[in-house]
């Protein structure tokens, strides 16, 4: 007959620090989504008038599955909202579109939305 195990004296302790670990991350992952809500709120709230969240968000998922890195295919047009870089310098942006904050893609598809209105997306807008 084989002796029973004996409990490791550790094993208590360290699936404590895996929970503590565990709830910590969670936490730390709320705080950061809120964070994210709130900075999106301040910045629709700052929107061009006649331009909603909905709105850009809509056209935003059609464009590139609301992806502020996405590349067209063929380079030609980048990010959020796949602005070309002609469009993207019409209402002030400088770079590559795709390697711009989301918050200011969101900003600048508002500028040219509130200039245009769904023109610029043919198909999404």
């Amino acid at each position: 007959m084989a002796a029973p195990a004996k409990a490791n004296p550790l094993d208590a302790p360290a699936r404590r620090f895996r929970h503590t670990i565990h709830v910590t991350v969670a936490r730390m992952e709320a705080a950061r989504k809120a964070e994210i809500r709130r900075e999106r709120r301040l910045l629709y709230a700052a929107l061009p008038v006649g331009v909603s969240m909905a709105t850009l968000e809509s056209i935003a998922a059609c464009e590139s599955g609301g992806d502020p890195a996405a590349v067209s295919s063929d380079g030609s047009y980048r990010g959020k909202y796949q602005f070309d870089y002609g469009t993207w310098e019409s209402v002030g942006g400088s770079g590559d579109p795709a390697a711009a904050p989301e918050s200011e893609q969101d900003y600048r598809a508002a500028l040219l939305y509130s200039r245009s209105g769904s023109s610029p997306w043919p198909i999404c807008g």
